[in-house]
């Protein structure tokens, strides 16, 4: 049972997204008093990075990460790298993202996506941020990447290196993932009864390297699949969660959430 005795993460909201344009204080307001307590908002260019820094300032319970999603790295400039840098000095930014590849929509070619993310861990290791890794169909080259990646990083961030978010790759590659010194992301697809594999990988994972996203306005967990997502639904990821992992939801919105706090630091100190 859900209870708000037990505030929740959501480590993973497009807050910025235009579908909330409409109603985004609102969605926000849901997500407080259904117990959220923590929210991190991904850049996916720019401008979603710079209003994911202004809603940080806004609000209490909202952090911002700041980066060039994969679908928009065919625009990589020396200067986003300047500008992103800029950004990653505000005290309410816990993380650089969504960075990483995607082979899926190949929206951006390659050797751009490429250059954009290696660009972007160059720039956590210089404000030694983790990191929130976009994968999709693109396993190899991350993995492969990040491990490079990890060698040249502070100490105290391998522990803590980021997060492969929204995970739906296989068991062998989140075992890799962990012992790299990544948590896993586990959203809404967690609740469909087609997620056998993901159900089993998530079982199998320990609940320490584990931490709760809705990826809103996307991937809504069942029932309400095919609606708009929203922040106020991981509390469904982690319903969902607990029953395959068997725990009770409390034991599991506690470690979580504590997972959270250990990988983004909330290094502003507002929660």
């Amino acid at each position: 049972m859900i209870s708000k005795n037990s505030p929740t993460a959501d480590t993973h909201c497009h807050l910025t997204a235009k579908v909330y344009d409409s109603d985004r204080n609102e969605v926000i307001q849901r997500a407080l008093d259904s117990g959220i307590r923590w929210m991190v908002i991904p850049g996916m260019d720019l401008a979603s990075s710079r209003q994911a820094v202004e809603l940080a300032q806004e609000y209490t319970n909202i952090y911002a990460a700041v980066g060039i999603h994969p679908h928009n790295a065919d625009g990589w400039t020396s200067s986003h790298s300047l500008e992103l840098t800029e950004l990653a000095n505000s005290e309410h930014v816990v993380a650089i993202g969504e960075i990483g590849l995607d082979y899926y929509r190949n929206y951006s070619t390659r050797e751009n996506q490429m250059l954009a993310f290696r660009s972007q861990l160059d720039l956590a290791t210089q404000n030694n941020l983790p990191v929130i890794i976009h994968n999709r169909d693109a396993t190899k080259d991350v993995m492969a990447e990040l491990e490079f990646w990890i060698s040249g990083i502070s100490e105290t961030l391998k522990t803590k290196a980021g997060v492969l978010h929204a995970f739906s790759a296989d068991l062998e590659t989140a075992e890799r993932a962990i012992q790299t010194g990544f948590y896993i992301g586990i959203a809404g697809p967690i609740s469909y009864q087609s997620a056998t594999d993901l159900q089993e990988i998530a079982a199998k994972l320990p609940i320490t390297r584990i931490i709760t996203e809705t990826d809103s306005p996307f991937l809504t967990p069942h029932p309400n699949r095919g609606k708009r997502n929203e922040p106020s639904n991981v509390n469904t990821v982690v319903e969902h969660l607990s029953i395959i992992i068997k725990k009770d939801y409390d034991s599991t919105a506690e470690i979580t959430s504590k997972n959270a706090t250990t990988l983004f630091g909330w290094k502003n100190g507002k929660n």
